[in-house]
């Protein structure tokens, strides 16, 4: 209903041209603009009588907006939230795994819900399944020209600076792996602005039919793609979330083409090659006639991969590629659960609770000889080989490594299975922990590579 008291701007009338209806909730008029002659919105409209009692409804599509009821039929065919035609390369969780019900339980309760010796027997699993794993990673922080004066800009501000560092080093491992060059597509899945992209775009110069594809599920604002007019590149972006993307591509689809087209022709995987005087078009009419033999270069649809790992924790083991790599460290759907929402500890930046301290306090000297350590901190670090210590000891730091622990087991499950599907996988550090705490660059070649710059 209209207002007859002032609003908080000290006026008890709407502003011009705004709705006149008052919001109690909000202790403000409506802000929408209303049309000519008129006094209230469309939205506000129904409380008024010189509406001639017209009855909005909730939207069935979403009820977080109405819409009038004689006009509810018109309003279904045009309304934002309506079930759009699905494109081409949309296919329902193609890329989502496979779901086994019963190896997933319904309900698996929070971590700190967890009792001291669930926990503890969570970590003893982790740190047996970790032996042998190389936990110190090569590092790989690369620049590259093609950001210098973006880097250079003093109206950067820090936030920016960031971001263009993990840039340039992706920029420079993808041109070490010698997969920048003429003639070739990139997809750049959650691209949000798509900045990677208009830097590798950059760094091509005027190479010949290079085609950019970035994926991204939400809308996005600001977008850099679209001031792209070089004649030799060609921008796209599907807004639509990996899990239904039929492109064989993101880490499963990429390697599982991959794999098929070798299959198909009972060889080894190849690296992609540039394809001499042959166009890609040429190639698929000699396959097409059965001349296949002719093609002068055998190629494979992925010449490289590289993924900025990051977020572990919103991992889910049905998406999970690892899966047959935890199997046989007698871990499952269970373990995973766990220790995915543990690799935040490595990040989170978790700071010793006064009930911790307090409880570390009270248990110093009953904790003196039993194998763990005292430190000038206050807390006590449990020592690689103790066993009896409780999670609730452990220090800042400890938690640290094993939320460390835990992002290096899920991310070894990924190498294992790119190994498995013919690339040479790698884990290295591609910046600074001082850039950002989420700084472990996977990147994978097929093998037989002719690339000198395969990493170990």
């Amino acid at each position: 209903m209209a207002a007859s008291g002032p609003t908080p701007h000290g006026t008890g009338f709407p502003a011009e041209g705004r709705c006149g209806y008052y919001v109690e909730k909000k202790k403000r008029f409506c802000r929408m603009v209303v049309a000519a002659g008129k006094r209230f919105c469309g939205e506000h409209a129904g409380a008024a009588e010189e509406e001639n009692a017209r009855k909005r409804i909730l939207c069935p599509l979403d009820p977080k907006h109405t819409v009038y009821e004689d006009q509810l039929a018109k309003h279904l065919k045009k309304c934002n939230s309506r079930e759009k035609p699905k494109p081409d390369f949309f296919i329902q969780d193609i890329n989502a795994g496979l779901k086994d019900e019963t190896e997933i339980p319904e309900q698996l309760v929070p971590i700190s819900f967890l009792s001291e010796e669930q926990m503890g027997n969570l970590i003893k699993k982790l740190r047996k399944a970790s032996e042998g794993l190389n936990s110190t990673l090569k590092d790989q922080i690369m620049s590259h020209p093609a950001l210098h004066d973006a880097l250079n800009d003093p109206k950067n501000g820090d936030s920016a600076t960031k971001h263009l560092k993990q840039q340039a080093s992706i920029l420079g491992n993808i041109e070490k792996l010698k997969l920048l060059g003429p003639r070739r597509c990139f997809v750049e899945f959650g691209a949000g602005k798509g900045k990677l992209s208009h830097w590798v775009d950059i760094a091509l110069k005027d190479a010949e039919k290079v085609h950019f594809i970035l994926v991204e599920k939400v809308t996005t604002r600001f977008k850099v793609d679209g001031k792209h007019r070089k004649k030799n590149s060609v921008f796209e972006r599907l807004q639509i979330d990996i899990q239904h993307l039929c492109l064989n591509l993101a880490l499963r689809c990429l390697v599982e083409t991959y794999a098929a087209s070798c299959e198909e022709r009972n060889e080894e995987p190849l690296a992609k090659r540039v394809k001499n005087d042959k166009t890609e078009k040429e190639i698929n009419t000699l396959a097409k006639e059965g001349n296949e033999k002719n093609i002068p270069e055998k190629w494979t649809p992925v010449a490289g991969i590289v993924i900025a790992l990051c977020c572990h924790h919103r991992c889910d083991w049905r998406h999970y590629v690892g899966k047959e790599y935890f199997r046989a460290l007698g871990l499952g759907a269970v373990e995973f659960h766990y220790f995915q929402r543990m690799s935040s500890w490595a990040t989170c930046g978790m700071q010793k609770t006064s009930l911790e301290a307090s409880n570390i306090s009270t248990k110093r000297k009953d904790k003196q000889n039993d194998g763990s350590e005292e430190h000038d901190d206050g807390g006590y670090r449990i020592t690689d080989d103790s066993t009896e210590s409780l999670p609730g000891f452990l220090t800042v730091e400890e938690k640290k490594k094993i939320g460390h622990l835990c992002k290096l087991l899920i991310d070894q499950g990924r190498i294992n299975y790119l190994q498995q599907k013919g690339f040479n996988p790698a884990l290295q550090y591609y910046t600074d922990p001082l850039v950002s705490l989420e700084n472990v660059l996977l990147t994978a070649l097929p093998n037989h590579s002719s690339s000198p710059e395969t990493t170990a």
